[in-house]
């Protein structure tokens, strides 16, 4: 909401939204030895800093600060879900480092989350990109933190029958982190008779397809590949930050694009002009149409220009933009280094496919399908035309990890866990999310876990994070 209050291109919005903000580090160095002393400063300098904050001398005095906000956190006029502790010497501080960007110098001491009863009035079920019904329980609107909540989502079928619950139960609801709403527990006690049970539909609520129970899977689908909902979720992923990510492209410029039948497909995104976006904006509003004119130009020139930039594109990014069923980010990153080029893929064969790391029989035929199916070739033919470009994997100048695969478990301090993928990965190693007999390295990091155990019992070699630092330089 602030982010976006701050893009607003009209001043006049984002000064009703009222925005504020607290100070809590100074980077400047005025001599401050201590946190407390530059919250003082800050204070000095005309900075609103939080008069909450207090200094505690020991752990006794940070469990009842804690204790005392969880119960008074209503008062404040913003919302809270815990307090952080940070060391005061700030000597001591930077002594301490950095875990990945997590300072070892603080912690957060987080709230039990808030709860409250309501009741399931209906369940309504939304399509995914991948046809994937989703049953989302409508809630007798109930206050919960501050927030009203009158949805909640029930994941699947599985969920349902794990709690037990029907169409007019009493329930309670949480936010998990504080934030989304989820069904904790059904009140069966407290049932009347009325209460009705969650079925699934029999035919796709958007197009009404009948909905398909595909093999051994807990989801159930809508097969129409041109199911509207499908073709719009599969439009948001395409243009998402992970793919080919077309800033200023979100799900409501989408939707609009594809009611107005501006688009139909991905490649109809990198067919539109400057003209065809402002005829969208210049439509009745309840603003003055000469503000509207004015903003839909700009924001018009931003969509044609952030289009035009994301036509050159990662070979993993563009297969993983492809909504291919079962193939995530890290299966495309996979392919692309088993095959090496977009052509390779398209004509691999199962067998090849299922040479390829963590590829099992499933996702070998799901790409193999996509690939011959003959809308996804013309798609495929129309990106091509429309400009698209994909960029080839880099040429390693060194592949002294060819063929090594890496697990890694717990925190590095000297990098993130991306960026030791990342740099394993342009030494021409393999990263593996989980430990096996195959697994040639398991890098041990702060707070490792069941991957430090797993390897020790197979005898795979296990590393700390200054032998790996050597052998990636």
């Amino acid at each position: 909401l602030a982010a976006g209050s701050i893009r607003q291109l009209n001043p006049k919005i984002t000064a009703k939204r009222r925005l504020d903000s607290l100070a809590y580090s100074l980077k400047t160095d005025l001599g401050q030895k201590t946190h407390e002393q530059e919250h003082k400063i800050l204070k000095a300098f005309g900075f609103k800093i939080n008069p909450y904050n207090k200094f505690c001398k020991d752990l006794k005095q940070v469990e009842d600060f804690r204790n005392h906000w969880e119960k008074a956190r209503d008062r404040l006029s913003y919302e809270i879900d815990g307090i952080v502790v940070i060391l005061n010497n700030n000597a001591g501080f930077k002594k301490l480092g950095v875990v990945g960007k997590a300072p070892r110098g603080s912690i957060a001491y987080k709230f039990s989350p808030k709860e409250a009863t309501t009741i399931i009035k209906d369940v309504i079920w939304q399509i995914g990109r991948t046809g994937v019904l989703t049953p989302v329980a409508v809630l007798q609107p109930v206050e919960i933190g501050g927030t009203t909540v009158s949805r909640a989502t029930l994941h699947n079928l599985d969920e349902i029958r794990r709690l037990g619950v029907k169409i007019n139960d009493t329930v309670i609801v949480g936010r998990a982190g504080d934030v989304i709403p989820d069904i904790r527990k059904a009140l069966k006690e407290l049932r009347t008779g009325k209460e009705k049970e969650i079925k699934i539909p029999k035919k796709c609520p958007v197009c009404g397809s009948k909905v398909l129970k595909i093999g051994k899977e807990v989801a159930y689908r809508c097969p129409n590949k041109k199911c509207g909902r499908i073709q719009k979720k599969g439009l948001h992923h395409f243009v998402s930050k992970k793919t080919f990510d077309i800033n200023g492209l979100g799900p409501k410029i989408i939707n609009k694009f594809i009611d107005t039948g501006l688009i139909s497909d991905p490649a109809d995104i990198f067919k539109l002009k400057k003209g065809d976006i402002i005829s969208l904006e210049s439509l009745p509003r309840k603003k003055p149409k000469a503000f509207v004119r004015g903003f839909a130009e700009k924001s018009a020139e931003n969509i044609i220009k952030a289009i035009k930039e994301s036509k050159r594109i990662a070979l993993d990014k563009f297969i993983f933009g492809l909504g291919i069923r079962h193939v995530g980010e890290e299966s495309a990153i996979n392919l692309v280094n088993h095959f090496g080029s977009l052509e390779k893929l398209r004509n691999a064969e199962i067998e090849d496919l299922l040479e390829v790391k963590d590829t099992g029989e499933i996702m070998a035929k799901s790409i193999y399908n996509w690939f011959r199916n003959k809308q996804n070739i013309e798609l495929l033919e129309k990106l091509k035309k429309t400009g698209v470009r994909i960029i080839s994997p880099k040429k390693l100048q060194a592949k002294k990890l060819q063929a090594k695969t890496f697990v890694l478990t717990g925190e590095l301090e000297t990098m993130t866990r991306d960026e030791a993928k990342e740099k394993i990965r342009e030494l021409g190693g393999d990263v593996s999310g989980s430990v096996s007999k195959n697994t040639d390295f398991v890098v041990k990091g702060a707070e490792s876990g069941k991957k430090y155990d797993e390897a020790k019992k197979l005898g795979v070699k296990i590393i700390n994070e200054k032998e790996f630092l050597r052998i990636i330089q």
